[in-house]
Order: structure tokens, then sequence, then C-alpha cells
């Protein structure tokens, strides 16, 4: 007669372990506090978009009062013959633009540092990283001065150009390169003739995807949301990004009262493609972070 097997030390160890609902509560209560916190202002700005001008200071600041987020929005979109559009429009050439080919750019230079030896590779990626570390306003002086030089300010390409790199977006891709391409599919492809700049876009760039969507992901949101490098490039308000066109309405709101009102519904319309664009694509911000931290 077989006797049955006993557990081992390990199986029963891991049976005895019991998760705290002391620590579960603690961290579900932690991850509320920030989701309230993070959420707070959308709601007040939200709140305050469906509110006409007089309500603004005799309402409660956050809860409704009349329904007049239709007619406020239509006279957002509508005032100085569309004024706000041109600005989204604006804003979103600069962006789509400056997130595709900022996150093409990067994911062949990360790709070229993990999967290519050359002289200087880990010096110029230590360059890369220290790109990372410097604020995006210590650039835009520097780059206002070259950008005068060459007689670019106050143009389209003043704020695109600078748009189009992405140090975190290098590092990323060449993290998740050198985990996720393997070189016998590099190899293998080598032998069957295909060329370097080939394989990259028909085979690499497929196991690329979330940390390509993920840098694009940040670049969009960065673009979309840069200020001051705008605030310095430009002059003509017909080449304002949404942000600089909000700041203006801002400055004259004890010369216009009006455009208090204006100021709130439009941050809310701007907001609008961010969250779309995260919920659409949130996924791929867990693969790409996730495979960023596995090394």
């Amino acid at each position: 007669m077989i006797a049955p097997l006993s557990a081992g030390p390990e199986t029963s160890a891991r049976r005895g372990v019991t998760e705290n609902p002391l620590s579960r509560l603690a961290a579900m209560a932690v991850m509320g506090l920030a989701t309230i916190y993070f959420l707070f202002p959308i709601w007040w700005l939200f709140v305050s978009s469906t509110k006409d001008r007089g309500q603004f200071t005799s309402t409660n600041p956050m809860w409704f009062a009349d329904w007049a987020l239709w007619d406020n929005v239509k006279a957002v979109l509508t005032y100085r013959d569309g004024v706000y559009l041109q600005w989204i429009l604006n804003s979103l050439l600069y962006t789509i633009g400056g997130a595709l080919i900022g996150t093409v750019l990067a994911g062949m230079c990360g790709y070229a540092l993990a999967k290519y030896r050359f002289r200087g590779r880990e010096a110029l990626f230590n360059i890369v990283l220290g790109g990372v570390l410097v604020p995006a306003t210590a650039l835009a002086l520097p780059l206002f001065l070259i950008f005068s030089r060459v007689e670019l300010t106050n143009t389209f390409w003043a704020v695109f150009l600078p748009s189009l790199v992405s140090p975190f977006g290098v590092y990323l891709t060449r993290i998740y390169s050198a985990s996720s391409v393997p070189d016998e599919l590099l190899e293998a492809a080598r032998l069957d003739g295909s060329g370097e700049v080939r394989t990259f876009f028909t085979m690499s760039v497929r196991l690329m995807v979330p940390a390509l969507v993920t840098v694009f992901l940040f670049q969009f949101v960065a673009i979309w949301n840069n200020f001051f490098l705008p605030l310095i490039m430009l002059r003509d308000e017909s080449l304002f990004p949404v942000t600089l066109g909000i700041y203006t309405w801002n400055t004259q709101v004890n010369q216009i009262p009006e455009l208090r009102g204006y100021v709130l519904v439009g941050a809310l319309l701007s907001v609008v493609p961010l969250i779309a664009l995260f919920l659409l694509l949130q996924r791929f911000w867990r693969n790409g972070l996730g495979a960023g931290s596995i090394k």
C-alpha cells in the first residue's frame, strides 16, 4: 500500500501564508486618497464649466447649479471666429507629428544602442541618460538663441523640431529591445538577405510595439502640455498651441471678465484628448513601463 505523499515544508509554508486584511485595507485607502487627490481638480473644472459667469462665486464650487455646459462650449468655440479651434488644431499638429516622428527616432536609436556594438556606445548611452535628467525648461532659452540665429523663431518649426527629441524614449526602447528582440532572429534575417532597415521595420518593430506605444504616449502628453517653449518662441497668435492660448485669455480676465468662463471651459476641453488617448492605450503603459524596469 502506497502512503500518501506528505506536503513538503515549502508547500506547507505557502499554504500558511495569508494576506493581512489590515495591510490590504491600508493599501486600498492610500490608493483611494491618491485617486481623489488627482481627480479633485478635474471634478472642480467640470463643475465650474457647467455654470454661467454669475454662478462662479455665488454657488457651491464643488456642485452643479444651472446646467449651461453646452452653451459655454458653444461660446468658447465661436469666440473671435473660432480662435480656440485654431489653437486645438495647432496642438494636434505639434503633438501628433512630433510624437510619431519622435517615437520612430527614439525607437531606432534605442534599437541601435541595444543591438549594435561600436566604439563609444556606452558613453553615448550615458549622454542620453544625462539628457533624461535635464528639465525641458532649462533648454528653452538655449533653443530660443539657436533658432533666433537661423531666423526660425515665431514659426511652426520653432516648436515642432525640439519636440522630436526624446531621451527617455531612447532609454526605454533600448532596455525593451535588448530583452524582447532576440539576436538569433536578427542573425536569421541577415542570413536570408534582409537589410538592417528592413529587418527593423518588418520584424523588430512588431516585437517593440508596447515600448513604442508607451514612448508615443509620453511624447504626446509632454508636447500637448508644453507651455514654456511656445511662450518664448511664438508671438503670432495663429501659431499658439491651446496651452498658450488659454494662458493669454487668463491674462486678460481683468479687462474682459467673460474670459474667466472661457478659460475654464477651454481647459476642460483641452484635457479630453489626453483622457481619451490614455483610456484607449492604457494597457501599453503597463507593458512598456514594466519592461523598462526589468533590468
